[in-house]
């Protein structure tokens, strides 16, 4: 029975299971129980409506740009951007709730699309400068994350900030019509979660159902063939990415018009990071990354209570995502671990050859 097919499918579980064990010995060390940080996790998490309702608020803006890096990854780029895009995204739809004043249905529209625009602009700075510049999108992904995180500064500080004076907490808050419509008292928005399953849903489809996402999959795999099959890389690298800007400025909405109420200076909140984290823990296999990304949401949401049941600092979720990097960079390709390269030989030479 061969079971190299199940194991491949199965193996962005071993990254994390690793990790787990890894922090689970490091906690005996600290001389706390893993039973007993485990419950208090799971507490954190699932204890009432309000922390589910809360570990389903972080997940959107995540599951977004992870989905969006799932299109960017298989065209073989490194989105690093994705962090800068998903500010871009939140500074857009705060310029709409700040400076226009529509009826509900039309400003939130306004604002998501506006939200878009921007991650995909800030994204299309990042494939200008690879296909003409021939910058590599990682430098420029990181250049232009610092660049949007100074932008945010400026805009809280300055010409946005609250009619009380200047400060780097946020702006005023927004009024209640340009919100998106939360559950209850809670920061959580059904409608969000709802944008971001078909988003999800539309990338899944056209990497494995489209011509585009075929065109993609040459292009990551081997771009010298793929220029050779007609297929060209400047157009789908600039579309690809885009696209994964356009989806990360999306979550930037959510996080402005639904986990907060106004532009704040940290509205990212590293989830353009932990993205990158989960599809590269996926194995950049799509079914993979909305468990992953619950996962997290549930380790990062749940490790606030930590502190209170065991006397543990809360940066616990942030050494098990550590780790779990770490893990994901020794044994997260499967491919380059068990396949076996096939060894191409060498021709004779002429005078071998006729003997």
């Amino acid at each position: 029975m061969n079971f190299r097919p199940w194991v491949r499918k199965t193996w962005p579980l071993v990254p994390i299971i690793l990790a787990l064990l890894v922090t689970s010995l490091l906690l005996v060390q600290f001389g706390t129980s893993p039973k007993d940080a485990l419950a208090a996790m799971i507490e954190g998490s699932f204890g009432d409506t309000s922390k589910v309702l809360q570990v389903l608020a972080f997940l959107v803006p995540l599951l977004l740009a992870a989905s969006g890096l799932l299109v960017t990854f298989t065209a073989g780029l490194w989105n690093i951007g994705v962090e800068g895009q998903i500010i871009l995204g939140a500074i857009m739809a705060s310029w709409v709730a700040l400076k226009i004043d529509l009826p509900t249905p039309l400003q939130i529209t306004l604002e998501i699309l506006a939200a878009m625009a921007g991650g995909a602009l800030w994204a299309g700075l990042v494939a200008v400068l690879k296909t003409r510049g021939g910058v590599s999108e990682i430098f420029s992904g990181l250049a232009l994350n610092n660049l949007a995180i100074i932008l945010t500064n400026y805009l809280i500080s300055g010409p946005w900030q609250p009619p009380e004076g200047g400060t780097f907490r946020g702006t005023q808050p927004f009024a209640d019509n340009t919100l998106l419509p939360l559950l209850g008292e809670s920061r959580f928005s059904p409608l969000s979660l709802v944008i971001a399953l078909i988003a999800f849903g539309l990338v899944v489809v056209a990497l494995r159902g489209t011509f585009w996402g075929l065109k993609l999959k040459a292009l990551g795999k081997n771009p010298k063939s793929a220029f050779l099959l007609g297929v060209s890389s400047e157009r789908e690298v600039i579309l690809a990415l885009m696209f994964c800007g356009a989806l990360a400025g999306l979550g930037g909405a959510v996080r402005v018009l639904s986990w907060f109420d106004s532009l704040r200076q940290s509205i990212s909140g590293g989830i353009g990071f932990l993205a990158l984290l989960v599809v590269m823990l996926a194995s950049f296999q799509a079914y993979w990354v909305p468990p992953i990304a619950a996962f997290f949401s549930v380790v990062l949401m749940g490790s606030t209570t930590l502190h209170m049941r065991t006397g543990l600092h809360p940066s616990l979720g942030g050494i098990l995502t550590g780790v779990m990097v770490l893990f994901v960079l020794l044994f997260g390709d499967y491919g380059k671990l068990f396949t076996r390269r096939k060894k191409i030989p060498l021709p004779l030479k002429q005078d071998e050859s006729h003997e």
